[in-house]
């Protein structure tokens, strides 16, 4: 899992680690903020919006240092789930969990072995979970995971809830989405981010909708963590009958602006909206209403020619499965009538571009931004090609 996740480890290699030294250049920064939609017109019928905000940086998510560190050197422990997610768990009803997932010890035979090590590991790391997050979350049990099921309702992935993981679960009182996530962020997210609005204050009025949901995740890496805020919503049976895809209705707000933490320098990849949609049958896109960016094939991977423009790049732009990541360039905000496209009708008549020299280590960076981007959301979100 963890060499998985390896393109994420990079983002702080090649990538500006503090948003404050000002460059003209374009930069990295370990925080991104992403709105996804995710319109299911094969299985659920659902549409999904959500903004996950994540970082690698403890400054950023703030975690303990110690409990981050000492999460991250016990080689067992694949990551730490805090969620309100409806049964996060078979056997879970009407509460809240924290979910410590470990690796199965192959020394552990039987049943009752292999539960009692993981609820071991687990009570070393309780109580300072609950101390930096504000519960009193208590033990349930340990959980073997069998299926998918659990990942599918938390919107993870196998790391998270897959099939052969074991979670030792605690659980509190339900929590509605909008008090804890104002309860959260004000311990976890610093206060400079908060205030910078964007994306942020996007979830924040999310969180009072009535199907919205939040989970918060470390994911320990090789030298670093992976923290995620996820806060989604749910529309049901909204799925099969759109034509038309307006990102920005899902998330309730007419522009989406920016966070005003990326304003010191040029970040032009931090900020990104997605949309996937997810059909039984071939579809396109068509009849755009924003930019279309030129792009160049690098390494099987369509890489915008020029990311200071704001525009959408769609990967693939026809079949069962759609996907369009649109990045904002040098601007900093979008409105709703720009990220409009249709499913159907004329399909999308794009030409090669011209060859064009592009600086190797601005290529170096979107690539890694792209996979690190792809990772997160679908290595962790579950849906797969």
């Amino acid at each position: 899992m963890r060499n998985s996740l390896f393109f994420l480890t990079m983002i702080v290699l090649v990538g500006v680690s503090s948003n404050y030294a000002y460059s003209q250049e374009i930069g990295l920064a370990t925080f991104q903020e992403t709105a996804q939609i995710i319109v299911d017109k094969s299985i659920s019928q659902n549409v999904t919006a959500s903004i996950t905000l994540q970082s690698t940086s403890i400054q950023e998510i703030k975690i303990p240092v110690e409990l981050e560190q000492r999460i991250r050197e016990n080689d067992r422990i694949r990551a730490i789930i805090l969620t309100n997610q409806d049964q996060c768990v078979i056997g879970v009803e009407n509460q809240s969990c924290i979910m410590i997932n470990v690796e199965r010890n192959l020394e552990d035979k039987g049943i009752i072995a292999i539960q009692e090590s993981t609820k071991e590991i687990a009570s070393l790391y309780i109580d300072e979970i609950n101390q930096a997050f504000d519960t009193d979350a208590k033990f349930f049990q340990v959980f073997i995971h069998t299926d998918d099921e659990s990942n599918k309702a938390l919107d993870t992935s196998g790391v998270v809830s897959g099939r052969g993981m074991i979670s030792a679960i605690y659980t509190m009182p339900m929590e509605d989405t909008s008090s804890m996530y104002e309860k959260i962020t004000a311990l976890i997210i610093p206060k400079i981010i908060r205030e910078g609005k964007g994306f942020y204050d996007v979830a924040k009025n999310l969180a009072i909708e009535e199907n919205s949901k939040m989970t918060v995740s470390l994911i320990p890496l090789d030298s670093k963590s992976l923290m995620q805020l996820k806060l989604s919503v749910d529309y049901p049976n909204k799925a099969s009958a759109i034509s038309e895809i307006s990102p920005l209705k899902f998330l309730k707000v007419e522009n989406l602006k920016r966070s005003d933490y990326f304003s010191a320098g040029f970040y032009p990849l931090n900020s990104i909206i997605q949309v996937v949609v997810l059909s039984p049958e071939n579809t396109n896109v068509s009849n755009i209403k924003g930019n279309i960016l030129p792009t160049q094939i690098i390494d099987n991977e369509k890489i915008p020619i020029d990311v200071t423009k704001e525009g959408w790049v769609f990967d693939p732009e026809e079949g069962q499965r759609i996907q369009g990541k649109y990045i904002f360039g040098k601007e900093v905000s979008v409105n709703k009538e720009e990220l409009k496209f249709s499913l159907g009708g004329s399909q999308l008549q794009t030409t090669p571009p011209d060859r064009i020299e592009i600086d190797e280590s601005i290529v170096v960076v979107i690539i890694i931004t792209i996979i690190a981007i792809g990772a997160a959301l679908f290595y962790l979100k579950g849906y797969k090609k």
